[in-house]
Order: C-alpha cells, then sequence, then structure tokens
C-alpha cells in the first residue's frame, strides 16, 4: 500500500537524522544528544509533510515558521534542514567548531534561513506568538509552529506568552511540548513537576493535544487536528523518550549534555541501522 510505503520513507528518513545527530555530536566532543533524539519524528513530519516551505526560497513571506525553543537540541534541527536542502549536509559534523555554520545554539548571523536565534530558554514561545500575531495583520497563510522543553516550561515566560495568545485568540500557532521528561539535572518530576501539564495548558485557553511524539500516525494526526483549531492557540503535549533510538542513551540523563565517546557511537550506530 501506498501509506505502508511513505511511512517507511519518513521511519528511514528518522533514522538517517538520527544517525546524523550521534556522528555530529560525537565529532563535536560536546552537545545535546538525549534531547535531539527525542523530537525527531515531530520535526521530521514537520518539515516533510506540514510546513508550507521552499529551501529554494528561504525567505518566502507566506512560508511556515518553526521556532526551536530548545535550542541547546539544534542538532536534530540541523539535519533535518541539511537533508531538506537548506543548507550542506557535508558540514554537518563541523558542529560547535570555530566558525561554523553550525552553532551550539541556532544563530541566524551564521545560519539566515533560520527562523530565529535561540536557546535562552523560556524566549522562544514569545518570538513565535509575535510571529503569529504579525502574520494575522498581514492576512498571511503562515502558521507558527514552536518546539518547547518540558524543562523550559518551568519558565515564567512561557506561561505569560500561553496567556497572551490564548486572549488574543492566536489560532495560527502552535506549540509542541517535547515531553520527554528529562532536563539537565535529572528528571522533571524531582526537580519541577509539571503534572498535570495537559490541564495547565487548557486552564490558560489552549486546544490540547495528548500523543505519543514517536508515532508518525498519530504525529500526523495531532497536527491535522492542529489545523482546524479555530478561535484558540494549539498545543501539542508529545510524549517522548530522551536518547530515542540508542538504547543505552534512553531514558538516561547523562545523555542529556554529554556526547558520546567513538566506542559509543559505533554501538549507537549499529543500533541505528
Amino acid at each position: 500500500m501506498p501509506e505502508n510505503r511513505d511511512l517507511n520513507n519518513i521511519q528511514a528518513f528518522c533514522t538517517k537524522i538520527r544517525r546524523h545527530i550521534v556522528e555530529m555530536i560525537t565529532e563535536a566532543k560536546s552537545g545535546h544528544p538525549g534531547g535531539s533524539l527525542s523530537a525527531v519524528e515531530i520535526l521530521a513530519v514537520l518539515y516533510r509533510e506540514v510546513m508550507r516551505h521552499d529551501p529554494n526560497k528561504p525567505q518566502w513571506p507566506d512560508r511556515d515558521r518553526f521556532i526551536l525553543g530548545k535550542g541547546h537540541a539544534c542538532p536534530v534541527l540541523y539535519a533535518v534542514m541539511a537533508e531538506c536542502g537548506y543548507c550542506p549536509v557535508d558540514q554537518l559534523n563541523t558542529l560547535r567548531k570555530s566558525g561554523s555554520i553550525y552553532q551550539g545554539h541556532p544563530d541566524r548571523r551564521f545560519l539566515p534561513s533560520l527562523e530565529a536565534s535561540t536557546g535562552s530558554l523560556g524566549q522562544g514561545l514569545s518570538v513565535g506568538i509575535g510571529m503569529a500575531l504579525a502574520a494575522r495583520l498581514d492576512n498571511s497563510p503562515s502558521r507558527i509552529y514552536v518546539m518547547l522543553g518540558d524543562g523550559e516550561i518551568q519558565e515564567g515566560q512561557v506561561w505569560e506568552g500561553a496567556m497572551f495568545a490564548a486572549f488574543h485568540k492566536i489560532d495560527n500557532v502552535c506549540v509542541i511540548v517535547d515531553y520527554n521528561k528529562i532536563q539537565l539535572d535529572g528528571f522533571v518530576k524531582d526537580i519541577m513537576d509539571l503534572e498535570p501539564l495537559t490541564d495547565k495548558w487548557r486552564s490558560f485557553g489552549w486546544h490540547v493535544i495528548e500523543l505519543d511524539g514517536h508515532s508518525i500516525p498519530a504525529v500526523r494526526n495531532a497536527f491535522g487536528e492542529a489545523a482546524g483549531a479555530k478561535g484558540k492557540p494549539t498545543v501539542l503535549v508529545a510524549h517522548t523518550i530522551k536518547g530515542k533510538g540508542v538504547s543505552f542513551m534512553e531514558n538516561n540523563p547523562k545523555f542529556h549534555g554529554s556526547a558520546p565517546t567513538r566506542e559509543e557511537l559505533e554501538l549507537a550506530l549499529q543500533e541505528l541501522q
């Protein structure tokens, strides 16, 4: 069936992205593999199937836009953008090198096809809401997608932005919470528990969709539902696994911000066939 072939194609794309992630971070000897690997399916579906964008016209005014609030997970964004034709695949392993276009956090000075320089946690949603409001004022069809980390949404600015977007009925913004349940210092529940997370977003006036963030059909359905939600902003609470795809990284707080060794890279690549 065509659907199965298509599913196989995007799953293969996700595996390729995961290989890029572990290779580039190993080469850099620093970086954030866990939260990059947890976001792969979401970005793959966004860039391959959902967003209106054109790598040959990166400044197309009516394009959809993606903001990576948790900018430390930029390896996944760089890999997806490179495979979509925005930037060179053969330079991915210059990640975090001096002068590289692939800086340790997204930086428009080095890679202008990025929508924003991000990584100061808590600010990404405000940037995205501003873009969404501007698009509405311009009568533009653009939709804005913002990915937030679960540790990131402990920041108060996120909830100020959430109130603003709901109050002004900004329905062309869609937030994705990469809910992998681990942050820099350990498990989210032990540092500042977010639960009941879906109830929090609903109480702020958002349309909430809860899903398995690694299921391609679930991700597709969630973005389809989000596009049809009118009169209020939408948030996808995507349950994910930190380090997804590499057994020794999965649910392991160590790999929030630690690069694999060369030996660990070989083990990871064996699993990511």
